[in-house]
């Protein structure tokens, strides 16, 4: 399984980050989605 910018669980991650819900430290390691999760969050801060 591979997550993608596009993916919704990617999304709901990132919304949750960067309102402050959690830390991007937090985001499981599941597959690459704290990758793609840090990647998205790293481009729109």
């Amino acid at each position: 399984m591979t997550f993608t910018k596009d993916s919704g669980l990617v999304k709901v991650w990132v919304s949750l980050v960067m309102v402050g819900t959690y830390k991007l430290e937090q985001v499981p390691q599941l597959y690459n989605l704290k990758t793609v999760v840090a990647e998205v969050v790293n481009k729109t801060a």
